[in-house]
Formats: C-alpha cells, sequence, structure tokens
C-alpha cells in the first residue's frame, strides 16, 4: 500500500465511515468542536480566504427555528441530533485576507472588489472547507450527516445575514441503532482518473 496513513484512521476517516441518519444522545462537547476546527483549519483554500463560517445550532430554541426549514425528510433527525451546524460562506471573506494572506494583502482589492467575484470564490471554497469538516468530524471519532435538503432562503433569513450564504447542514453525533443505509456504489479508477 502507498498511503501513508495507517489503515485503521483510513477506515475510520473514509471506508468505514457513514452518513448518519440516526444519532445517540450522547452530547457533542464544545471541546470536541474546537478540537475539530483546530484541525481542520489547515485544509488549503484559494488565497488561504477560509470563508466557510459555522453556526452551532444548540439550544432548543434554536433548533425549533431551524426544524421547519428542513425537508420533510430530514426534519426528525435535525430535531434529534446531539449537534447541528449550519454551514454558510462568508461572502464578506475579502475583509481578513490582508490578514489571512499577508504576502499579496493587495489580493482583497484587485480579486475581490465585486460582489459576483466574492460569492463565487467563496461558495466554492467554503464548500471545500465543508467537506474538511466533515472528515474533521469523522477524525473526532464522530458521524456526519450533511444535508442539502432545507429551504436555503429560509435558514439564512432565520440565521445568518445577506453576506452569508448557506451551503448545508450538518447533523453531528454518535452513530444510533441503524444509523445509515448500506455503503452505495463508486466509480472505478478508470471511470473517474484520465492519464494525458
Amino acid at each position: 500500500m502507498s498511503l501513508v496513513l495507517d489503515p485503521a484512521a483510513q477506515d475510520l476517516l473514509f471506508r468505514e465511515a457513514h452518513t448518519a441518519n440516526t444519532f445517540t444522545d450522547e452530547p457533542v462537547t464544545e471541546e470536541q468542536v474546537q478540537a475539530i476546527y483546530d484541525l481542520v483549519k489547515y485544509g488549503p483554500t484559494a488565497f488561504n480566504q477560509t470563508p466557510l463560517r459555522i453556526v452551532l445550532v444548540r439550544s432548543a430554541e434554536a433548533r425549533e427555528r431551524l426544524v421547519p426549514h428542513m425537508a420533510e425528510g430530514n426534519q426528525a433527525k435535525t430535531a434529534t441530533a446531539p449537534l447541528v451546524a449550519i454551514l454558510a460562506a462568508d461572502n464578506e471573506f475579502h475583509e481578513e485576507l490582508p490578514t489571512l494572506f499577508p504576502a499579496f494583502p493587495q489580493a482583497k482589492d484587485l480579486f475581490f472588489a465585486e460582489r459576483a467575484a466574492r460569492e463565487s470564490a467563496a461558495g466554492m471554497n467554503a464548500a471545500l472547507q465543508a467537506a474538511y469538516f466533515i472528515i474533521g468530524v469523522r477524525a473526532a471519532g464522530l458521524a456526519a450527516g450533511p444535508m442539502t435538503g432545507f429551504d436555503f432562503a429560509g435558514v439564512q433569513k432565520e440565521f445568518l445575514d445577506d453576506d452569508h450564504t448557506p451551503l448545508m447542514v450538518v447533523n453531528i453525533g454518535r452513530p444510533g441503532e441503524d444509523a445509515s443505509y448500506p455503503r452505495s456504489p463508486r466509480l472505478a479508477f478508470d471511470e473517474v482518473i484520465t492519464t494525458v
């Protein structure tokens, strides 16, 4: 095997990991979330723009505001997951670029002065960070249930502002009984990889 990462870690992060649909009632602690962030913050983004912003939905009141915006099939699991995270793209990420990308601070105005350019870059790079976040949840020994089945405009209005675009909602916790479906097929190497 040509991978350096221990096979048990490979299983934890990829081969044995599944999207969870049910969870135990074991809480997800602030320390776990901090450890996840402290790991995944090192994932690369263009110009180190790091536009992902995360809203942790912990309180019963916030959960009651979120669940009605979820698609019908996602409501029950969102209502009962130990922790729910709303992942969003910050379309004003460029304001942080002089700090985050000090080698080229003028990138803020040179490339991202226009809102359309910021939205495009924020969406792509925050989605990349969302993938890192899911891997980080798995690295913490937890399961993630990412979902895009929700009312995006409703979640934005309820939890964000006009400068933040929701990407996905992620239920987080220890997998419960019958938490996942059987593994779906994947494309073969030669169906995805082309050498030219």
